[in-house]
């Protein structure tokens, strides 16, 4: 193929992909929002927006340096690498912002965006995708990651256990005696779209960072990335539904989705790697991880609305290990790798949220968060019509 029209297929590929990935924008804001008590729904999908809007800010402005240098591409246009790129950062964050919804202030995560986007995640897309200053290093980093399994979801799993940490539970969500309080789900419907739009924005993350498809093999690796992605969030969702009519003889609807989420999160380490029947291993592994860590996390009182530890930390993890034991990358370097970035991680996000939380504190006050931080932190209720629960 003429190398020209190779360049503008690739370059018009990574464009539409770099669209499919910010259908997750609004996916992450539909879920967060139909997970949360109404009285909380404006600050979450307010937070969604000003994240996008500030980290892909900070990763133009100074994180795609320190990630890539004077990264081009010779096979795309590298404006369509730069916006593809960026279109990865925000997910790094969302993933944890919506683990401290309902009791974290918009402002002080918002600082946080910044420095993730500027800083923490370009340093570790350094190590891994980018120009790679650790190499010839004792940490030099030989993991393969595809999409971000470590990369970016452990990252922001890290992220959020560090800022439960510091920020704690949402309000009478344990007991003394250690009982976990149930708070409901306040619109079921946007939970579910906000889940299928994630399921739909895989396919750009995953078929995406192929990078080429304008050959037969690069066609070819791109058909079967997302097939395999597709395949795991599939049977991520059947397993996990299946054992929760097992445990509870109830189909617990938010579980499912969250199986299909952690079957995809899962399989976004290798899905060019495997075959068309190792992802259902490698997913239906990632639901039951779903299924048994969110109680886990519950036990040691760490609240987490969205079930984002249990769906993007553990899976994130497993996916990446799992590329070592199903194909032929070597299993030490995956869980270097994993070991390595999670350090960095949580660590770096725990300083920087320690800081940020003594000069803007990073908790809703009591009162605040008894309210509602739609009428306190916004202005404006999403329900405006319905008296809000407390």
């Amino acid at each position: 193929m003429d190398e020209n029209v190779a360049y503008i297929i690739n370059t018009l590929y990574v464009l539409f992909s770099f669209v499919l990935i910010i259908f997750m924008v609004p996916g992450f804001a539909m879920l967060e929002a139909g997970i949360v008590r109404t009285k909380n729904v404006t600050a979450v999908l307010t937070m969604n927006t000003m994240i996008y809007a500030f980290a892909s800010m900070g990763f133009l402005l100074i994180g795609y340096h320190i990630a890539f240098g004077d990264f081009g591409s010779e096979t795309m246009s590298k404006w369509a690498a730069l916006l593809f790129q960026m279109a990865f950062v925000g997910k790094v964050v969302n993933i944890m912002s919506g683990g401290v919804s309902e009791r974290a202030k918009i402002i002080p995560l918002t600082f946080f965006t910044v420095i993730m986007a500027s800083i923490v995640y370009p340093l570790i897309v350094n190590w891994t995708w980018g120009s790679d200053m650790l190499k010839d290093t004792i940490f030099d980093l030989n993991m393969y990651d595809l999409a971000g399994s470590t990369v970016i979801h452990s990252t922001g799993g890290w992220a959020l256990l560090a800022a439960i940490f510091i920020i704690g539970a949402r309000k009478g969500r344990y007991t003394k005696e250690g009982i976990v309080r149930v708070i409901p789900a306040s619109n079921i419907p946007l939970l579910t779209l906000g889940a299928f739009l994630l399921w739909i924005g895989w396919f750009g993350f995953n078929g995406g960072s192929v990078g080429n498809i304008a050959s037969k093999e690069g066609a070819d690796a791109v058909a079967l990335t997302i097939l395999n992605t597709n395949t795991a969030g599939l049977i991520g969702a059947i397993v996990a539904g299946g054992l929760m009519l097992l445990k509870y003889k109830k189909l617990d609807i938010t579980m499912i989705l969250n199986g299909a989420l952690g079957g995809l999160v899962a399989i976004t380490a290798g899905p060019d790697l495997y075959n068309i029947y190792q992802p259902i291993i490698v997913g239906a592994i990632g639901g039951v991880l779903v299924v048994f860590a969110v109680p886990f996390f519950d036990k040691f009182q760490l609240d987490d609305p969205v079930g984002a530890l249990s769906v993007h930390l553990v899976n994130g993890i497993w996916g990446t290990l799992a590329v070592g034991i199903f194909t032929d990358k070597l299993f030490l370097d995956q869980l270097k790798g994993v070991v390595v970035i999670g350090i960095f991680a949580f660590v770096s996000s725990y300083v920087v949220l320690f800081v940020l939380n003594k000069i803007i504190p990073l908790r809703a006050k009591h009162d605040v968060e008894l309210e509602g931080l739609d009428v306190n932190e916004c202005g404006v209720e999403a329900y405006p019509e319905f008296k809000r629960a407390f």
